[in-house]
């Protein structure tokens, strides 16, 4: 592993820290900070050259913020002669905006990895991305992890019986259908309206859930708006406790404030976003993901297979 170095941004330090206890290395020493009128400014303190180089860096809040602290930085690892850069995306942010869904509107996933790749990027690695497809706007290869092991361990740990997976709209159902056949459970489906970004309004539930134990499963829980929703019409249709599994919480806008006054028994997150204290609210269990990337990292740097991770 001599060879190996993994540096961190700002967006997610506790979580690099976390990869690289797992990995048995010391975090990398580069300074990432400001210049008065606000433009990022990096510095590498150390020798790289000819090194295998990991980025870890979320392009959460402030997202543009902390995507050019990405670019940047693999620009200055890029020019210090590093062998390969691996860009590490716990989040990657604007995977939203992944097709022309209303006139005159951009491709902002696109952009961003082509961004990605002109900064010098050798590599791109990831978890739970929105949407599948997103892994052909990349022209350098990718992984994508899935954390569908990390919730099923913490779920089947806590014994919860008669136990029906839900998918919060029709476009989830792929990956609702992964947790429910890892978890023996049942399947049933949200089938909602979206009102503006910020709400959604649940027209019907597809699927028995009367008497059950429920898990919500998504990969981003941004304004709470539809989780809230798709929680009060499972209650309404009979369900016992309802929780949630969601990789990336984003939660901005009134989501705290939806969460605290929903009928939700738990939201289940994974670290790929850092949370500020007064969004660490009880209802949020936070699990980490930390080992699951240590160890794409490690097969990755000695050309090892990946996909043993995906099973």
């Amino acid at each position: 592993m001599n060879h190996l170095t993994i540096f961190s941004g700002n967006a997610n330090p506790r979580l690099a820290e976390k990869i690289c206890e797992n990995l048995g290395v010391t975090m990398g020493q580069c300074s990432v900070d400001r210049f008065k009128d606000g433009e990022t400014k990096v510095k590498i303190q150390q020798n790289v050259r000819g090194k295998d180089v990991f980025i870890i860096q979320a392009t959460s809040f402030p997202a543009n913020e902390h995507l050019m602290e990405l670019l940047i930085m693999v620009d200055a690892v890029k020019r210090a002669s590093a062998r390969r850069i691996t860009a590490v995306l716990p989040y990657f942010g604007y995977a939203r905006q992944d097709r022309k869904d209303q006139p005159r509107v951009p491709i902002t996933a696109k952009l961003v990895a082509n961004l990605l790749g002109r900064a010098g990027a050798d590599r791109i690695l990831t978890v739970d991305l929105h949407a599948g497809q997103l892994q052909g706007f990349f022209d350098i290869p990718m992984d994508h992890l899935y954390a569908v092991r990390v919730f099923h361990e913490y779920f089947r740990d806590k014994g919860i019986e008669d136990i029906v997976v839900v998918s919060p709209d029709v476009g989830g159902i792929k990956m609702a259908r992964a947790y429910a056949k890892r978890m023996g459970a049942g399947l049933a489906i949200v089938d909602k309206r979206r009102i503006d970004d910020e709400s959604a309004e649940v027209m019907h539930i597809m699927g028995e859930v009367e008497g059950k134990n429920v898990i919500i499963v998504d990969d981003i829980v941004a304004t709470a708006g539809s989780l809230v929703e798709a929680v009060s019409a499972l209650k309404r249709n009979g369900a016992k406790e309802v929780y949630g599994a969601i990789t990336h919480a984003v939660l901005c806008g009134p989501a705290i404030k939806r969460l605290k006054g929903s009928e939700l028994k738990e939201l289940v997150v994974a670290d790929t976003i850092l949370l500020s204290e007064d969004r660490n609210i009880d209802k949020i269990k936070r699990l980490s993901v930390a080992p699951l990337f240590a160890e794409a990292i490690k097969r990755i740097h000695n050309e090892e297979s990946v996909s043993a991770l995906f099973e």
